[in-house]
């Protein structure tokens, strides 16, 4: 390669060079650099609740098996326990692996869902599945940490009912949010999902 030829590269390759930077300069400066990594849901937190026995229940004696999270209501017609059904049917799938695994049933109608109230109705699932409530407040910060919503909406007969979101949150091991855990399909293969998180 000849002396002309080299250097002409050269001077291109500086050129280059130099955009470059010039171009990484202005986008440190303008706030314009690429975009962050999205950093995980912020799903679930601290809670202090009474489950049907009527003992305390916080995030912190969930810790150490995953967990599942449902948000609904006894007098529910068809959603919740449908929901729990299919929780108790991937209870079943799982057979003796069943004990690494909690699921939660948290009420969004403390008005009516007592503990008594929540022990009766969980009665016809899976006895693993752990029904829990507390005051309106403490219920309405749970539902906020989950971003859940619900609103008491009012029938005819001077009755009502409770609209909610129907969302089963998975979380790990350690209480973090894993992402929303499809009941959609047969609990055997839900089943091996959950023991990918033991």
């Amino acid at each position: 390669m000849n002396p002309r030829t080299v250097r002409l590269l050269l001077v291109i390759s500086a050129f280059v060079v130099g955009l470059i930077l010039c171009f990484s300069v202005v986008l440190l400066v303008t706030g314009r650099g690429p975009a962050p990594i999205a950093a995980p849901a912020a799903i679930g937190g601290p809670f202090k609740l009474t489950d049907q026995n009527g003992q305390t229940i916080t995030d912190g004696d969930l810790k150490g098996h995953p967990f599942l999270v449902f948000f609904g209501f006894t007098n529910c017609p068809e959603v919740c326990p449908t929901a729990l059904f299919d929780i108790s049917e991937i209870f079943t799938a799982l057979g003796s692996d069943a004990d690494k695994i909690n699921a939660l049933f948290i009420t969004v109608d403390p008005e009516r869902d007592t503990p008594a109230k929540l022990k009766d109705y969980l009665s016809s699932f899976n006895p693993r599945l752990k029904g829990v409530g507390g005051d309106a407040d403490a219920l309405a910060a749970v539902a906020k940490a989950y971003r859940v919503y619900y609103k008491k909406v009012p029938l005819k007969d001077g009755d009502y009912t409770m609209d909610h979101t129907a969302i089963v949150y998975l979380m790990d091991k350690t209480g973090a949010f894993v992402a929303p855990f499809s009941l959609k399909r047969r609990p055997e293969e839900a089943a091996a999902d959950l023991r990918r998180y033991f």
